[in-house]
């Protein structure tokens, strides 16, 4: 017997940060977030669930993983072989079209296609809503990433897994960009998982947090209901920086901030303060630079910024899609 589908989908970036779990297993978040689906990052994942396979396999950009990779992702495809009844050993083949562990959400993508492939091959038809809270126990923001354009994943209530989803706030599709700064495409020094666990037990800033991420996330939605991306900037900026500012505060302190991140930062403010340009800086787990901008001054922000770095470390994106079946191999 054989089982296969293949998916792609797409990264996201936050403009509303997740940041902290209140419940390890499940990845139920401290807060709600808000992000941005992007166009040019993506994973393709295809499954084949095959009886004539002994255990597992997972092969990532050609190359195949050790016991330990394995076995995370053979966690997670349990879920799906739970539900559906079934005990047929897999293969995954899986490739990153993104810089993996670099701060520019390979994870979110890889498991939302992941969780697609799985979804379809054991024919379980879930909906967006079961499906994202399937894809959030692989990688929190996995379940933005399941849908296309500007994402709310809802934080929930206590330990109720089933309370924390996400869905679609927006299409995006009125003019929205955004350019990834690529300071450092290598491994991150700790993950996400690591670094949020160590900030929400021992920043001090860390208890102010969800309340002004409350408050981030209406004043975006409120900007995005506006149509105003200067205004989704300004809130974006702000958000981000006052992430980073837990984790220096954490005990012992720590960044994934770079000199590269910090030149980055002040080019995306000149632009906006000297040039007169719509730019906005966002920066996830990673000392890569987000910019926010409209999509009609790409063009003109793109050049600017290639006077400071390497066309190949610029890379522009429109508003991404929600994941979408490709033909198997």
């Amino acid at each position: 017997m054989l089982l296969s589908s293949k998916f792609q989908a797409h990264t996201n970036i936050a403009l509303i940060k997740y940041w902290g779990k209140r419940h390890q297993s499940l990845i139920l978040p401290v807060t709600s977030s808000l992000s941005m689906t992007l166009d040019a990052f993506y994973t393709q994942t295809q499954v084949d669930f095959d009886s004539s396979l002994t255990q597992d396999q997972f092969t990532l950009n050609g190359q195949l993983q050790n016991d330990l990779a394995t076995a995370k992702i053979s966690r997670f495809i349990d879920l799906f072989r739970n539900l559906a009844q079934c005990d047929l050993k897999v293969k995954v083949s899986s490739k990153n079209f993104v810089p993996t562990a670099a701060g520019l959400a390979s994870s979110a993508s890889a498991y939302a296609a992941l969780a697609c492939t799985c979804n379809q091959a054991l024919g379980l038809e879930l909906d967006s809503k079961s499906l994202s809270i399937l894809a959030r126990q692989g990688s929190g923001s996995a379940c933005r990433s399941l849908f296309g354009g500007l994402v709310e994943w809802e934080k929930g209530s206590g330990s109720d897994s089933q309370s924390s989803f996400a869905h679609q706030l927006d299409s995006g599709d009125w003019g929205l960009a955004m350019i990834a700064i690529v300071i450092n495409s290598g491994p991150k020094p700790f993950s996400s998982r690591q670094g949020m666990q160590h900030t929400l037990e021992s920043s001090p800033f860390y208890q102010l947090w969800p309340q002004t991420v409350a408050e981030d996330l209406q004043a975006m939605k409120k900007a995005i209901q506006d149509r105003n991306i200067d205004q989704m900037g300004q809130i974006a900026e702000h958000n981000a920086l006052k992430m980073h500012a837990t984790m220096l505060s954490a005990n012992p302190g720590f960044t994934y901030f770079e000199a590269g991140s910090l030149k980055a930062i002040n080019a995306v403010r000149d632009l906006r303060e000297k040039q007169g340009l719509t730019a906005y800086f966002t920066m996830d787990a990673g000392p890569n630079v987000k910019v926010l901008c409209p999509l009609d001054q790409v063009s003109t922000i793109y050049k600017q910024l290639a006077k400071s770095f390497a066309t190949d470390q610029l890379l522009c994106s429109t508003v991404g899609p929600a994941p979408f079946a490709l033909e198997v191999d």
